[in-house]
């Protein structure tokens, strides 16, 4: 039977295919007796030697995407599975107490739990936990016959369906196999929508209800510019689908023809169009698509695919390859922004009522100054092998600008004097506090560059967090306040004679470039998929006809509304 649910569209497209759920099975069991031991152990054992062939597919795919070290706890994991004192313990209840391999070895894996969590003065005795949590878990699916979900293992064109997807869940996922995206919860900037955005494949998100009502290969249509899913389609709808999918990619390639061309409007006013990255391996799709820059590199993924720190050198490593890949265009690294929806379990950081408010981002990395000293090294290094940018997050007050800038400087000074080559860097920002924004002349002043980003700066002026879909009604990137804001920086950075970019999801907007465009707005920084269709959006435009449309949305808009009707009238066929 067909049915259809609604939710909220996160990147355009329609596409259709079969369902992968990724949503944890049910590994409840009863305790058992058992009377074949031989049997119960040959089902564990056989049980292992299946895990352990998971966790060496992950780790390979893992590998390419993130690098030896990168894909270092997955070595762990296959040594966990392999741990003679483990086994030897799981065989022997088998034998002694007579009962079914899932009972003895979550007896095993207890026990092991248990003498970890007393070694509270051994951090990496503590990490083990939660890697005993997941060989737990894939053994435990084995044994019961039922399928542990991982991105890693999906070797076919499917459309994920999950609770919510987490970066955690991306790390050595193909993205050639995959369609779609759909979730339960979420909004169009949180993380599953950036992600499809920038593999340039459709997704639906907030639809509340999806895991529930989607069975693994149920055929689905999703239609990601609407915000619709249809599951179980009748022929029609599954070949109108089939169709979409066709003249999409047919327009892929005639994107395609604007791989190489310079980024100006009709009137020949040249800006940047740069690319958001996660990681190293995002570098194929930011060439692909024609990049002139990485505008915003997310550092917080090489700390969250870990169950560590990562070492000065592993950073440097990754900072020193993509900024060599990119060389002579520039790259802009953000410093490490955790926090919110993104913690780091292994610093046990104490929770907080508001995290979003709370100790993120800059705030962190002065307070655990180690941490910020060993990531700066690490970036003042790799800006040897080509022009690198350094970018503070969340900065709401000038104190924080300069106490950071001064660490910077500190460490510039040390590796200096130790005649380590540097190259030449400027050190900027990221405007996405709204008291930040209302100070841009005063920033503007100490800093090297501004970039805006409107994921925070949306969600902190109209008080709604962008991860809830129950308030996704008032993230508007185009509310009068939010465009006078980022007006005032842009405005700001001008006048002091520095560059402003935007790296928020807006930066992609076909409604918002516009108006971006006629604000002066000097580059712009999006998901690589998007890129394309940007550029030819900007040559179909005429920058001297822009700043009007700018000046009358700033000046005589009241509501989000009003903006795009204004937008909509002012660029024909434009639709948001």
């Amino acid at each position: 039977m067909t049915v259809n649910l609604k939710g909220i569209a996160a990147s355009d497209g329609l596409v259709c295919g079969r369902a992968y759920r990724l949503v944890e099975p049910d590994l409840s069991f009863q305790r058992q007796q058992v009377s074949n031991l031989d049997n119960e152990l040959e089902r564990f054992h056989q049980a292992l030697e299946a895990a352990v062939s998971d966790v060496e597919t992950i780790k390979m795919r893992a590998t390419k995407s993130l690098g030896t070290d990168g894909a270092q706890v997955f070595s762990t994991h296959i040594t966990m599975l392999q741990d003679p004192e483990l086994i030897g313990t799981v065989d022997q209840t088998i034998r002694k107490e007579e009962v079914n391999a899932e009972s003895a070895w979550a007896s095993a894996v207890a026990q092991y739990e248990t003498a970890l969590e007393k070694l509270t003065d051994n951090p990496y005795m503590q990490e083990r936990v939660t890697d005993l949590h997941d060989i737990n878990k894939r053994v435990l699916a084995h044994l019961l016959r039922v399928s542990l979900p991982d991105l890693a293992l999906i070797d076919q064109p499917v459309i994920v369906v999950t609770h919510d997807l987490i970066p955690s869940d991306t790390v050595s996922v193909n993205p050639q196999f995959i369609l779609g995206f759909v979730t339960d919860v979420g909004g169009r900037t949180s993380h599953s929508s950036i992600l499809a955005r920038s593999l340039n494949i459709p997704a639906v998100v907030g639809t509340q209800t999806v895991t529930q009502a989607v069975k693994s290969g149920d055929q689905l249509v999703i239609n990601g510019t609407q915000g619709t899913v249809t599951i179980e389609p009748d022929a029609a709808t599954w070949q109108m689908a089939q169709q979409a999918m066709a003249d999409r990619q047919a327009n892929l390639d005639h994107l395609a023809a604007f791989r190489n061309h310079k980024t100006t409007t009709k009137d020949g006013r040249g800006v940047t169009l740069a690319a958001n990255i996660g990681n190293a391996s995002d570098l194929p799709s930011v060439l692909h698509n024609g990049a002139e820059a990485v505008g915003l590199m997310r550092t917080e993924f090489l700390y969250m695919n870990g169950d560590k720190l990562p070492t000065e050198d592993e950073q440097f490593d990754v900072y020193r390859e993509v900024v060599k890949a990119l060389a002579p265009k520039t790259v802009v690294i953000r410093t490490l922004d955790i926090g919110g929806d993104k913690p780091l379990p292994y610093l046990h950081q104490h929770p907080e009522a508001n995290p979003f408010l709370g100790e993120r981002a800059i705030r962190q990395s002065l307070a655990h100054q180690q941490i910020f000293r060993s990531q700066l090294r690490a970036l003042l290094r790799a800006s040897a092998y080509g022009h690198l940018r350094i970018m503070f997050p969340m900065i709401a007050t000038l104190d924080e600008f300069r106490q950071a800038k001064a660490i910077y400087d500190d460490e510039r000074s040390k590796l200096t004097t130790k005649q380590v080559p540097l190259g030449e860097i400027k050190v900027g920002m990221m405007v996405e506090v709204p008291a930040a924004a209302m100070l841009a002349d005063r920033f503007a002043q100490e800093a090297d560059f501004m970039s805006i980003g409107t994921n925070d700066l949306i969600g902190y002026t109209l008080a709604a967090d962008r991860t809830n879909q129950d308030v996704a009604y008032l993230y508007q990137p185009y509310h009068p306040a939010v465009l006078r804001l980022i007006n005032q920086v842009i405005s700001a950075g001008h006048a002091a004679g520095i560059p402003v970019a935007m790296c928020g999801e807006m930066a992609g907007d076909p409604i918002a470039v516009p108006l971006l465009l006629g604000m002066g707005l000097d580059e712009f920084s999006m998901g690589a998929g998007t890129i394309l269709k940007t550029r030819e959006l900007i040559g179909q435009l005429t920058a001297a006809d822009l700043g009007a449309l700018a000046e009358t949305a700033l000046n005589s808009a009241s509501t989000s509304q009003e903006v795009v009707t204004m937008v909509q009238a002012a660029v024909p066929g434009i639709v948001s």
